[in-house]
């Protein structure tokens, strides 16, 4: 009785450990899923605003303050305070909320204000006697008793005195402004079509702020059609004139004027505005039949040429009016039947509509966040917006398709996320970035798979017991290597090493399988009683370690014998291939070498569990041990072996350490063995240090975060899923 208790006390005991461990078990399992889904939701949450859509709501709306009719109006940083420049030569300051008159400058009381362009906060007014006067608003922001105050002023980049364009005193009827450092350009349209451009050097005294003005030099050209609109670029390089009949000129500048033929250029409609995208590359053209046209120059056959290079169009209505952002490449269009578009170039977005009931809006002015836009119409009623688009840089097209950025002779997939302008133009293409990753997780593969499987098979059905003891251990071990290791010797050591000895690596990847074969060849007239049969791979050693001596001892003679000296030099000048010193070659070998730890142990196992009773009934239907191996074992091992497989190239798709150190980090879409790459985990590895916190850039990384983690999940599933079935399929043996 005693004993049947004390049994049932510790079959009680058992059942209470196995409830337990089971439960416990599970709940690890749970928490392993609600981690991945936490950190899948967490990366959702970091990137879906940057598909959010552009929010414009409409703050206040009044008569614009000023005498005149307004030809140009400005915002401040905040959009707090506004410019109105009339046509009476008024500078007038007001409070976009209240309205209310900040300051006022007369600063042409004796002749009118005929036309006005501007560069940044730099405006020039060009007047019915043919001078020009050039002026730049400032908004001095102090903080008085914790306030912040707001001081608008006027300063005079070339002199607070008028500037005598046309000697002959004519109207100047289109007027275009551009400072370039120490220079200044203007170039005018005067009331009877002459064409004059006039150049001039600034110099900013050190001692009252003062500046002199000095003419370099003044050219002029009589037009064979009127000009309605006027560009000039910030390097003072070239000009841009458009005539109603749908023809675009450019004019080549130099120091001394004009320099080469007018070139132009015949739009399929008549130009109604055009202005210059920010940094003066682009040039955008509104036309009468509703679209806004970008055009660039492009380099074709080593000339610069002026090139279309996409539309935006979202309506029939003729374009007014054209206002660009002062620190992005977004710009906005007002038609003619009152409404406002907004638009980006880079991710060919339309990001907003804006419609009105009144008047066709006439001029367009942002801040500099471009967080505020006010409009004003055709009778003078100002409309002031709030703005919010806070990543317009980001579309599927720039994501994932070729996109023709400036600067560039044709549509490409880029990434270059920072440089050292605002003026820069950031390429997000995700695509060089996967296929970065996927180019070295192939070529770590094609080092790794014949390797580790080949290893696997020996191991399981050939070795001797007391080896495998020791070798497969040995092997799984190599798998807590620190990647950062394996990087570091990769960078430093290996790819120097690989680059000094090309011709000796290629000839040891030659010799090696026909080494081994005839080793194995030989290995057969042995006497069988010096056989130690399960030993051969240890005695493959001194084989490898002799054909590697050979391969790199006749590396450097081959290379001078056939390849002047220089394989490198040679692949450039014959093949066209460069060669970068951490390259596909040096990632291969140095991340297929962390791989195989991973495919070798989990198809190891997998062959190793193969029912020894299916083996046994093979051999004895008279099957050799290779048949019994090619139709027994290697199928039931399958599921298996793949599984191994997929998990090793979903280690490889994740790595980071290795491809940051070894790979050269250069975002290039090229197969070659010989150039670098850049993966996304590297790539986020690097830069999300840099990235400025809910920055476009920094949810564009979390966005790369997302796709790197649905590759590798989708690897690892799929070898879960082929696992399970696996033991599904074999458990019944």
């Amino acid at each position: 009785m005693g004993a049947s208790t004390s049994v049932k006390s510790l079959y009680r005991y058992r059942a209470i450990k196995d409830t337990t461990a089971r439960y416990m078990v599970s709940m690890g399992g749970v928490g392993v899923l609600v981690a991945i889904l936490l950190i899948f939701f967490y990366l959702l949450y970091v990137v879906i605003p940057l598909f959010e859509s552009a929010e414009v709501s409409e703050l206040d709306n009044y008569v614009l303050p000023g005498e005149g009719k307004a030809l140009y109006v400005g915002l401040e940083e905040q959009g707090e305070v506004a410019v109105n420049v009339t046509d009476k030569g008024q500078v007038v300051f007001f409070d976009t909320e209240s309205t209310s008159v900040m300051s006022t400058f007369d600063l042409s009381p004796n002749a009118e204000v005929i036309s006005v362009n501007s560069s940044g906060s730099n405006v020039a007014l060009g007047l019915a006697n043919g001078e020009v006067l050039v002026f730049k608003y400032i908004f001095d922001v102090t903080y008085p008793d914790d306030k912040r105050q707001i001081t608008p002023r006027l300063e005079y980049p070339l002199g607070q005195d008028a500037i005598v364009l046309d000697e002959e005193g004519r109207m100047l009827t289109q007027l275009a402004l551009q400072l370039s450092g120490d220079s200044a350009g203007l170039i005018a349209v005067t009331d009877d079509d002459r064409l004059i451009y006039s150049r001039y050097l600034r110099e900013e005294s050190f001692m009252d702020e003062s500046v002199t003005t000095e003419l370099e030099s003044t050219t002029s050209m009589l037009l064979q059609k009127p000009i309605h609109s006027l560009l000039l670029t910030p390097l003072l390089d070239n000009a841009y004139a458009a005539s109603k009949d749908g023809v675009l000129k450019q004019f080549r500048l130099d120091a001394d004027g004009f320099d080469g033929p007018v070139i132009e250029r015949k739009l399929e409609a008549e130009i109604a505005t055009m202005k210059l995208l920010l940094g003066g590359f682009s040039l955008m053209v509104g036309m009468e039949n509703g679209e806004t046209q970008q055009w660039m120059p492009v380099r074709v056959n080593g000339e610069q040429q002026l090139t279309f290079i996409r539309k935006f169009n979202d309506n029939d209505f003729a374009v007014k009016n054209i206002a660009v952002e002062k620190a992005r490449k977004g710009f906005s269009v007002s038609d003619s039947e009152g409404g406002i578009t907004l638009y980006y170039t880079t991710s060919h977005n339309t990001l907003a509509n804006i419609r009105t009931s009144e008047s066709p809006i006439r001029l367009m002015a942002w801040s500099e966040r471009a967080q505020h836009l006010l409009a004003v119409n055709e009778q003078g009623q100002a409309h002031i917006y709030e703005v919010h688009n806070e990543y317009p840089e980001v579309s599927w097209d720039v994501l994932w398709s070729k996109v023709w950025y400036e600067g560039y002779e044709e549509p490409e997939y880029l990434w270059q996320s920072s440089a050292s302008t605002n003026e820069f133009e950031p390429k997000f293409s995700l695509v060089p970035l996967s296929f970065g990753t996927i180019k070295a997780a192939i070529y770590a593969m094609l080092f790794a798979i014949p390797i580790a499987v080949l290893g696997a098979i020996f191991t399981a059905q050939f070795m001797a017991p007391r080896m495998r003891q020791v070798v497969k251990p040995s092997i799984e071990i190599m798998e807590a290597l620190p990647t950062v290791i394996l990087g570091f010797l990769a960078g430093l050591w290996l790819a120097p090493y690989v680059e000094k000895h090309l011709i000796g690596v290629f000839v040891l990847l030659m010799i090696l399988p026909p080494g081994f074969i005839l080793s194995a060849w030989l290995w057969r007239y042995v006497p069988g009683r010096h056989r130690f049969d399960g030993w051969e791979a240890a005695l493959l050693i001194p084989v490898i370690l002799l054909l590697t001596w050979v391969a790199m001892s006749i590396s450097a003679p081959v290379e001078n014998a056939f390849f002047g000296g220089d394989i490198r030099i040679w692949m450039s000048q014959e093949w066209g291939i460069g060669y970068d010193q951490r390259n596909a070659l040096v990632v291969g070998l140095i991340m297929g070498f962390a791989v195989i730890p991973t495919i070798f142990s989990m198809a190891e196992d997998a062959l190793f569990t193969v029912p020894q009773h299916l083996i046994n009934g093979s051999l004895a239907l008279g099957a050799s041990r290779w048949q019994t191996l090619l139709f027994v074992v290697l199928p039931a091992a399958s599921p298996g072996i793949f599984s191994a497989l997929m998990m090793g190239f979903g280690r490889a798709v994740g790595e980071t350490m290795i491809v940051l150190m070894a790979t050269g980090n250069t975002p290039v879409m090229d197969m070659s063995l010989f150039n670098g790459m850049r993966t996304l985990a590297a790539n986020i590895a690097v830069e999300v240090p840099e990235a400025e916190v809910a920055s476009t850039h920094y949810r564009v990384l979390f966005l790369a975060a997302l796709v790197l983690f649905g590759f590798t999940f989708i690897f690892n599933t799929a070898a879960e899923i082929v696992r399970q079935r696996m033991r599904k399929r074999y458990s019944a043996l």
